[in-house]
């Protein structure tokens, strides 16, 4: 288990390294349009639909550990292709980059599916949550410092003209591979828990996940909600840079809250979703990420830029706190509804499933930021006195507010299919509510001042209900609760 947190470290240098925020930023100096930004978005779930393969190759020689690793280090070598290709031949095109990125993700999506099998094998159920909650602590806070250290080093080579920006881009993409061929070599270290091998018809196979009632609701909310995020995620970066002109550091700085955000809550999100249930987690987390997106319709009507920095400090916040606790309970409540002996088939068909969603997506955004980009919507409250008037923007969408408008809308649809889901242990989320804001009391109580205004406000609570007669008991603690 140290190992694979090794694997996981090492995986998440090169992510860090080669996509997100500074995949953009590459492809926007080769002059990538819309259309081309989303297919990149794509590329890494539209080619899980090549996990049948991986399904073959687990019945063909049940050894998951030799297919991850195997395909993990052919995954990694299209980046340091990609690397060296820019470097000596600059200004190559963004065909080329998506043609080889293809190679990238696909076998990245064959080891997909042997990798969470052998997971699920390795790590005992119950500890799924805080295993992979704090795996995924160390990974982002070494995204975190990687992430900062890169940008500083882009922008000061481009204020300062040290050498083309397009050369450390490359650059970022050798160190890149390097760390996935060592993310393979720690997995290679790894041992294997002897596994089960399906029997019978590939097909046929492939129809049980689909036959079994309750993953498939979770397949049809999974796929929803993977729909609505991926029509507005891509074009976060997009937007901050286009439109608001913001440099890789500013953007880098807000990522780094989000994952700051994730890393301070993913492990109570991970110990809450042991202690109740995945789908839980997902009922609280679901409706604070769609006020995010909410929140990005907003980013840029203010004519005060600090105004526009502080929305973007909260709306990365909000997101950090709501994915922590969105990704692990959709990765651990898919394990867990998945049968042991199975697993590789159902996860399979799972990410087969869910990426043509995944990649019909943000094809669809890119098309609609195409075509709202000659188009505007204003929403605007005006106030009039006898002498004065004043205009207030109370909404204005673009291009890719639009996106983001629509994104929140899918999102809460998606967010309705998620009651037809049902998981062993699952508890009221009005009652998980309550246990993490007691949680977060008895912690905040550590620091005297907090603590004072706490043991006050439940004080205050106790007087509302004795000054209150003839009320049910009931009654009172709902209007205190109102009150609080």
């Amino acid at each position: 288990m140290r190992l694979v947190i090794g694997d996981g470290l090492a995986s998440e240098a090169m992510i860090t390294f080669t996509s997100g925020t500074f995949l953009v930023a590459m492809v926007l100096l080769l002059n990538a349009n819309n259309f081309q930004i989303g297919l990149l978005a794509g590329l890494p779930t539209i080619t899980n639909v090549f996990q049948l393969l991986s399904i073959w190759l687990v019945r063909r020689f049940n050894n998951r550990r030799a297919v991850t690793v195997v395909c993990s280090l052919l995954a990694r070598t299209p980046l340091l292709i990609i690397g060296l290709l820019i470097l000596f031949f600059k200004n190559i095109p963004v065909e080329t980059i998506i043609f080889i990125l293809f190679f990238h993700y696909f076998f990245g999506s064959v080891a997909g599916p042997c990798w969470n099998a052998w997971m699920k094998d390795l790590v005992p159920e119950k500890q799924l949550g805080v295993y992979f909650s704090r795996r995924t602590s160390y990974t982002q806070l070494l995204n975190i410092v990687l992430g900062l250290a890169t940008a500083f080093i882009v922008d000061y080579t481009r204020n300062h003209r040290i050498t083309a920006e397009l050369n450390v881009y490359a650059c970022l993409f050798i160190a890149g591979g390097i760390a996935g061929i060592s993310s393979a070599l720690f997995l290679s270290a790894t041992p294997e828990p002897l596994g089960k091998v399906t029997t019978g018809n590939i097909l046929t196979i492939l129809q049980r996940p689909l036959r079994d009632h309750n993953f498939r609701r979770l397949l049809v909310f999974n796929s929803a909600w993977v729909f609505a995020l991926n029509i507005a995620t891509p074009f976060f970066v997009v937007f901050m840079m286009k439109r608001l002109g913001l440099s890789i550091s500013y953007i880098i700085g807000f990522t780094i809250i989000s994952q700051l955000c994730s890393i301070l809550t993913v492990r109570m999100w991970g110990r809450f979703a042991d202690r109740f249930s995945n789908k839980t987690i997902i009922a609280i987390c679901a409706p604070l990420y769609i006020l995010v997106l909410l929140g990005w319709c907003y980013v840029g009507i203010y004519t005060r830029e600090y105004l526009n920095l502080l929305l973007l400090l909260v709306i990365h916040a909000g997101t950090g706190i709501s994915n922590a606790g969105i990704n692990l309970s959709l990765t651990n409540i898919s394990l867990k509804l998945s049968p042991a002996e199975e697993s590789v088939v159902y996860l399979s068909t799972k990410n087969i499933i869910t990426a043509l969603f995944s990649f019909i997506a943000p094809l669809i955004g890119g098309y609609l930021a195409d075509y709202f980009s000659t188009r505007t919507l204003s929403v605007d409250a005006q106030w009039k006195g006898p002498h004065w008037q004043k205009v207030i923007h109370l909404l204005s969408l673009h291009e890719f507010t639009f996106l983001f408008l629509i994104a929140a809308g899918l999102a809460f649809v998606a967010v309705e299919l998620l009651v037809n889901v049902k998981e062993t242990g699952e508890v009221a989320k009005n009652v998980v509510r309550r246990m993490i804001r007691s949680n977060i009391k008895s912690n905040l109580r550590e620091y005297f001042l907090i603590g004072q205004i706490i043991d006050l406000h439940d004080a205050f609570r106790q007087l509302i209900r004795k000054r209150v007669p003839g009320r049910k008991q009931k009654e009172v603690a709902e209007d205190v609760n109102s009150i609080s």
